[in-house]
């Protein structure tokens, strides 16, 4: 017989205990983004002097050299999270979420829900998986508030941000497949390869269609395992101040207030006046607010761009699939939503403010390349661990050596600049087909995203969370793939 004071602890599983005591770690120790950021420059710049001998003024000048580098590179990934953000933040896409969340019977089913649909946006764009999977979590949670089912909003994040952290570099978004689909690019021009790797090797081929498959498998079934019980679960309310019967898009995310107007015909004009004969404010748009919100000029714009796009495939087919091509139709298909040009602005001032910390942080990355590739330091690092690759285990070496440089550099393209071409080599020289070099390397980049924060800031400011509040479980969830990858990669034919 139990007394009022005493507690009924739940009966956990082994994946729950393991889940709920590293989050509890995590939640008291984890710094800021920045703030790990800034430990890795540390880091870097102290192996760089342990390792190769470099003198402090060689790796502060390196630093220095690197910290610039990724600017075009910046500029690109930027586009793709603001373009994602932008048609994520859609009515018409935010009904179709505000129905999904309506689907799951228990937060288990609900946790998995959101992770299978970050993990299919994000083979699609990295941008709209990672937002879309942010925007459900949330979404998700203020339903199960409302309705009374019990669900775990920190592991609803994490479900939020399995897209970016597994199944995005086996996409149309992946970074090292879309540069390496360029024409002239950096790796030709150094001779490492000798021709476009075209989108049929690097996502249109059985090789990552079948890990993509066989991932969102695996991880649904882990999340679900993961999820803890009623008694274990902090519904959205502990995280986040919603008032009562205040729509939560007014304290989360990005967009502010903004969000609770997401009529695409609710566009008012700056200018007005009163009438002279009563108190009631009569909106007269001005000729320049119509030209400015004529949906007519963006829309005529925006189909012109959508038919360019479609036909550059139509006459190339999917070998026309590059970085600048993928961002140039995300931009039109944009605009085609919204019509109205002062819309699709106002709604890139929203998302570009979700970005910040990424726009922040990526230079202190670049700078962190800079010390790697100035000192030589990435070199020892590739060589010792390429050294070690068979024709059988290369795609684990692969995965493992994207994995670690992630560590440092959580940008694909800007590891990829570094290592991309000692890994080409030597994977041609085992006889590994590029494609699948890019697909090995890619789940690395991504599945460390789980243990760096760094992408998952714009993920954080729509949440409501802090990093330390979802990486417990974040870090779980990396650990748990481990024994997947290395099986699925060592076995699977390629």
């Amino acid at each position: 017989m139990t007394t009022v004071d005493q507690v009924i602890e739940p009966n956990l599983t082994p994946v729950q205990k393991f889940g709920e005591a590293m989050a509890d770690r995590v939640e008291r120790w984890m710094p800021s983004p920045f703030l790990i950021a800034i430990l890795l420059t540390y880091v870097a710049a102290s192996a760089a002097f342990i390792s190769e001998g470099s003198a402090p003024t060689e790796i502060a000048t390196s630093w220095y050299e690197g910290f610039w580098n990724l600017l075009q590179f910046a500029m690109q990934m930027v586009i793709i999270l603001v373009t994602a953000n932008v048609v994520a933040y859609h009515p018409r896409v935010k009904a179709l979420i505000l129905g999904l969340v309506r689907i799951p019977k228990n937060g288990a089913q609900a946790v998995v829900l959101v992770g299978v649909g970050s993990m299919l946006t994000a083979w699609i764009s990295w941008g709209l998986g990672l937002i879309l999977g942010a925007i459900m979590a949330r979404e998700m949670g203020k339903h199960a508030a409302k309705s009374g089912m019990a669900v775990h909003y920190p592991l609803l994040a994490v479900a939020g941000y399995m897209g970016i952290s597994l199944t995005f570099g086996w996409g149309l978004s992946s970074s090292a497949g879309l540069l390496q689909a360029e024409d002239g690019n950096a790796l030709m021009q150094l001779g490492f390869v000798d021709r476009v790797i075209p989108a049929t090797e690097w996502v249109f081929h059985a090789y990552p269609l079948t890990l993509t498959a066989l991932s969102i498998v695996y991880v649904s079934i882990m999340l679900y395992l993961l999820s803890p019980p009623k008694q274990n679960c902090r519904p959205i309310g502990y995280y986040v101040d919603l008032e009562p019967g205040a729509d939560a898009d007014n304290q989360v995310g990005p967009h502010g207030p903004a969000d609770s107007d997401l009529n695409e015909d609710s566009d008012v004009a700056e200018n007005s006046h009163v009438d002279a004969d009563s108190d009631a404010v009569i909106a007269k748009p001005a000729l320049a607010d119509r030209i400015d919100n004529s949906k007519i000029l963006g829309g005529v714009l925006a189909l012109t761009g959508v038919a360019v796009f479609l036909s550059t495939f139509y006459t190339e087919g999917l070998d026309a699939l590059d970085l600048n091509n993928f961002n140039f139709g995300f931009i039109m298909i944009g605009l085609l939503l919204y019509a109205s040009p002062t819309k699709y602005l106002q709604e890139f001032y929203d998302a570009v403010k979700g970005s910040a910390g990424v726009i922040l942080l990526f230079p202190f990355y670049a700078g962190i390349i800079g010390i790697m590739t100035g000192t030589g330091l990435v070199d020892t690092m590739t060589a010792s661990l390429l050294s070690i690759a068979t024709p059988e285990n290369f795609p684990v070496v692969a995965w493992l050596t994207g994995g670690t440089l992630n560590l440092f550099v959580p940008s694909a393209g800007g590891e990829w600049a570094i290592i991309g071409g000692p890994m080409m080599m030597a994977g041609a020289e085992l006889g590994i087909p590029h494609g699948q070099t890019i697909a090995a390397y890619a789940v690395g980049d991504a599945h460390t995203n789980l243990l760096n924060p760094f992408w998952a800031i714009p993920l954080l400011a729509i949440t409501g969370l802090r990093a330390r509040d979802m990486f417990g479980y974040a870090i779980t969830m990396m650990i748990l793939l481990i024994p997947f990858l290395a099986i699925v990669l060592y076995f699977l034919p390629y």
